[in-house]
């Protein structure tokens, strides 16, 4: 007597297609989780932003460093001034790239997308998707333009810290977008 061993009920076999489908969804996945991340760390930057500009405000200036001649300017051309200094003011953009860590961490990725975000909130609709990864001149020309508004005669050190504080909601509404882009994939998968 010989008794067939084998799996219970048929076997069911992906095909190509949803097994293509199912990596691409937990790639999107990934992608979400790492932009969440990313803006948790957006949003504590933002938050120490703020407070490096209501500790003290430059204009004209990325910096402002204490040295033993008294206090100096540092723009951005001579950012390495600003490395081994006591940094005692910042400006807007000048302000994240203190509380990323001083001026080595000027083109780190933090830096560049809190940038983006900051940008974004003063020239955009804040509860728009931000537009992460623009080409070096757009981001260039971004930097420009929050350091001419930081610049702007009738600016004041509150309105600075004000876009910061912004900026810091708009972190929050990106947030949302991606856990709803999220649930929309497991919708989408439950389906």
């Amino acid at each position: 007597m010989s008794t067939l061993i084998g799996p219970a009920g048929p076997q069911v076999r992906s095909g190509r297609r949803e097994r293509r489908a199912e990596r691409k969804r937990l790639r999107r996945h990934g992608e979400l989780a790492a932009r969440l991340a990313e803006l948790h760390a957006i949003s504590a930057l933002l938050d120490a932003s703020a407070e490096v500009v209501r500790a003290g405000w430059v204009q004209g200036a990325w910096f402002t460093v204490s040295t033993p001649g008294g206090t100096r300017d540092v723009t951005a051309y001579d950012l390495k001034s600003a490395v081994d200094r006591p940094v005692s003011g910042a400006c807007l953009v000048g302000a994240v790239v203190q509380a990323a860590g001083g001026p080595a961490s000027v083109r780190s990725q933090l830096v560049q997308r809190t940038l983006d975000l900051v940008w974004h909130v003063l020239r955009e609709d804040p509860d728009r998707p931000v537009r992460w990864c623009p080409g070096p001149r757009a981001r260039l020309m971004a930097v420009l333009e929050l350091t001419r508004w930081n610049d702007a005669a009738e600016r004041t050190q509150d309105e600075v810290a004000d876009l910061l504080v912004v900026a810091r909601q708009a972190a929050g509404r990106q947030r949302e977008l991606c856990h709803a882009d999220r649930a929309e994939l497991d919708g989408a998968y439950a389906s």
